[in-house]
């Protein structure tokens, strides 16, 4: 089987387990995305929808957070982790969104990568559900998973992110990648994957080297 047939079959299998998906992330305009993904950089998608509400109330707009004093964000920001990271890199690329790029989100991932804090998954983020552009988002589980269903080899992002786009067709990455976070979070955890609760283990190379 190549690995185009697999990746076709594990498509197919996860859009019926996972019909309808979606960022998990909350936000309500194109500056909230980029900054709440920048905030789930080792945190929970969880933690980032319960810390935004309060953040977004202070700073409503690209403006507001590119005039904020950095201590207020990290304070308001702090149980997400990282905070005074996160929080000069929030601060700084809401500068450059407003005197770079005149208060839009850019819609390509050479220009969005020069955005403070801003790397190769958030801009394909950004470009696949804001703009609904082909998009490969490569985080912890989207490498784990297709590291164990032998569609990629290797954790570098980068590295599994072209291995995928040459074996996944353009139109399907953004949503397969949302079905393989939902599925990495509730079956194919890192430590104790559930996969008597598998639908994929007749296309997983690892559970049948383990079997």
């Amino acid at each position: 089987m190549t690995k185009k047939t697999r990746a076709a079959a594990v498509i197919d299998l996860l859009k019926r387990e996972y019909p309808e998906v979606k960022c998990a992330l909350v936000y309500s305009k194109p500056h909230e995305l980029l900054i709440a993904t920048r905030l789930s950089a080792q945190c929970t998608d969880v933690r980032v929808n319960l810390v935004t509400p309060a953040l977004f109330k202070r700073f409503p707009s690209i403006d507001a957070f590119a005039k904020a004093e950095v201590s207020e964000v990290e304070e308001l920001i702090k149980s997400c982790g990282l905070f005074h990271t996160k929080a000069q890199d929030i601060v700084g690329m809401c500068v450059m969104l407003r005197d770079v790029y005149g208060g839009v989100v850019p819609d390509s991932i050479e220009e969005l990568v020069k955005l403070p804090g801003v790397g190769r998954k958030t801009a394909n983020l950004i470009v696949g559900d804001l703009y609904g552009k082909p998009a490969m988002v490569c985080d912890t589980h989207v490498i784990r998973l297709t590291n164990r269903l032998g569609l990629s080899v290797g954790k570098d992002a980068a590295q599994v992110e072209k291995q995928l786009r040459a074996i996944i067709p353009a139109d399907e990455g953004l949503n397969l990648c949302h079905r393989l976070v939902w599925h990495g979070r509730g079956v194919c955890s890192a430590r104790s994957p559930k996969c008597g609760e598998c639908t994929l283990t007749e296309y997983c190379k690892t559970y049948k080297t383990k079997g």
